[in-house]
C-alpha cells in the first residue's frame, strides 16, 4: 500500500489557509488489486485453512471415535481462531465498500469498524440465543459474553494499549461516545435485574437505540469531520485498495466464516464447561470475552502507535455496540433469562465489575483529558482483581 500526506493551499477573504488532510489512498496510482490477488491475501488463507482445520477435526472425532475434553478444547480453539480472522475479513470488505460509497473515514470508524470488530460478539451471542430452548444455560453464556467482553475491553485491553503507548484523549470523544458507553452498560445491567431477564421488548429498546446512535453519527458526519480535521493526527482508519467485487467477496465470506465459527465456539465451549463442571457464564466471560475481544485489542495497538484518540475510540465504540446491539439482536431472538447457576456469577460479580471498570476508565480519561501509563497498569489491576474475586468464588471462598 502507498499513502501520501498532502497539503491544500485554500483562499478564504484574500488569507491563505494551509488545510493538511488526512492520509490518503492513492487509487489512481496504485494498482487496483482483484479476486487473482484476493485469492493469495493471507487473511484469506489462514481463514481457510482454520475453516479446514476445523472440517477435518470434526471427521476424525466421527469416524474414529475419539471424544475427548482434548479433541473438543482443540476445535474450540480453532473456531475462536476463525472467528477472529473472519471478523477481520469482514471488516477490511466493509471498509472498503463504505469508502467506495464516499463516506468519511472517521464516520466509517465508528460504525462500520465498531459493528465490525464486535461482530464475533454478536454470532457469539445470537448463536447462544439459538440454543436456549434446549439448553437454558445459553442465556448465561450470551450475557457473560458481552459482559464479560465489555469488561475485558476497558480493562484489561485498554490497560495494554495505554501501558504500550500512553494516550492523549479527544474531548469530543470522551463527552459523546464515552457517556453513551456508560448509560448503555447501565441501561443493560438495569434490564437485566429487573425480573433478572433480557425480555423482547427490552432488546427492541437496546437495538433502537443503537439505531438512533448510528443515524445520528451519519447526519452530523460532516461535523464530526470538521472535529477530527482539526486533529488529523488522530485519524487513521486504512485499507488496501481492491476491487468492489474483491471487497464484496470479503462481506460475504468473512460473514459466512464467522457464523460457522460462532455456531461451533458456542457448542463446544459448552461441551467444556459441563465437563469442567464450570458454569457458562464464567464460560462466555474469561474465555469467550477475552477471545472475541481479540480485534479491538489488535486494532487499538495499531492505531495507538500512529494516533492519540483512536484507539481509545475503537474501544469504546465497540462497548456501545456490544451492550446495545450485540446483546440485543440476541434478546429478539429469544429472551435471556438468568439461570439459577449463573445467578450469583452475573449479579454480583460481573454486573458490578463492569460498571466500575467503564466508570474508572472515563474518570481516568477525564483528568487532563490524558491516559497516562500508570493508569492502564491499574486498569489490569481491576481485571486482575476480577480475576481473583472469581477464584475466590469458584473456591467457594466468598458466597452471596
Amino acid at each position: 500500500m502507498f499513502f501520501t500526506k498532502y497539503i491544500i493551499l485554500k483562499f478564504e477573504e484574500g488569507t491563505v489557509k494551509k488545510v493538511v488532510l488526512m492520509d490518503s489512498l492513492m487509487g489512481s496510482e496504485e494498482k487496483v488489486m482483484g479476486i487473482p490477488q484476493l485469492l493469495h491475501f493471507q487473511t484469506l488463507v489462514t481463514t481457510g485453512a482454520l475453516f479446514l482445520g476445523i472440517v477435518a477435526v470434526r471427521l476424525l472425532e466421527h469416524s474414529v471415535g475419539i471424544d475427548s475434553l482434548f479433541i473438543t478444547a482443540i476445535i474450540a480453539l480453532l473456531a475462536l481462531g476463525l472467528l477472529i480472522y473472519s471478523a477481520d475479513f469482514f471488516i477490511e470488505g466493509a471498509k472498503g465498500l463504505a469508502r467506495r460509497g464516499g463516506l468519511p473515514e472517521v464516520v466509517i470508524g465508528l460504525t462500520i469498524v465498531s459493528i465490525g470488530t464486535s461482530l464475533p460478539e454478536i454470532l457469539v451471542t445470537t448463536t447462544a440465543a439459538l440454543d436456549i430452548a434446549k439448553t437454558p444455560e445459553a442465556a448465561d453464556f450470551a450475557i457473560g459474553s458481552i459482559l464479560g467482553s465489555v469488561f475485558v475491553q476497558i480493562t484489561l485491553i485498554l490497560g495494554i494499549v495505554v501501558v504500550n503507548k500512553g494516550l492523549k484523549i479527544r474531548e469530543s470523544w470522551l463527552k459523546r461516545d464515552g457517556l453513551i458507553m456508560l448509560l448503555a452498560v447501565l441501561l443493560l445491567s438495569f434490564f437485566l435485574l429487573t425480573d433478572f431477564t433480557l425480555e423482547r421488548w427490552e432488546s427492541f429498546i437496546l437495538v433502537s437505540l443503537y439505531i438512533v446512535y448510528i443515524v445520528w453519527l451519519l447526519m452530523h458526519r460532516e461535523v464530526i469531520q470538521k472535529e477530527e480535521e482539526e486533529n488529523l493526527e488522530d485519524v487513521g482508519v486504512r485499507g488496501s485498495n481492491w476491487s468492489t467485487a474483491a471487497y464484496l467477496i470479503m462481506v460475504v465470506s468473512g460473514l459466512a466464516f464467522a457464523v460457522f465459527a460462532a455456531h461451533h465456539l458456542v457448542e463446544y465451549a459448552s461441551i467444556i464447561a459441563v465437563e469442567l463442571k464450570v458454569p457458562q457464564a464464567i464460560v462466555g466471560t474469561t474465555v469467550s470475552g477475552i477471545g472475541t475481544s481479540l480485534p479491538e485489542l489488535t486494532i487499538a495497538i495499531m492505531a495507538s502507535k500512529r494516533s492519540q484518540g483512536v484507539a481509545i475510540g475503537t474501544l469504546i465504540g465497540s462497548n456501545i455496540t456490544d451492550p446495545l446491539m450485540s446483546i440485543g439482536l440476541a434478546g429478539l431472538v429469544s429472551p435471556l433469562v438468568i439461570t439459577d447457576s449463573g445467578f450469583d456469577f452475573i449479579v454480583y460479580l460481573l454486573i458490578p465489575f463492569t460498571i466500575l471498570g467503564c466508570s474508572v476508565a472515563l474518570l481516568m480519561m477525564r483528568t487532563s483529558y490524558e491516559f497516562k501509563k500508570w493508569e492502564g497498569y491499574t486498569m489490569i489491576l481491576i481485571y486482575l482483581l476480577f480475576l481473583a474475586s472469581l477464584e475466590a468464588y469458584n473456591r467457594s471462598w466468598i458466597r452471596f
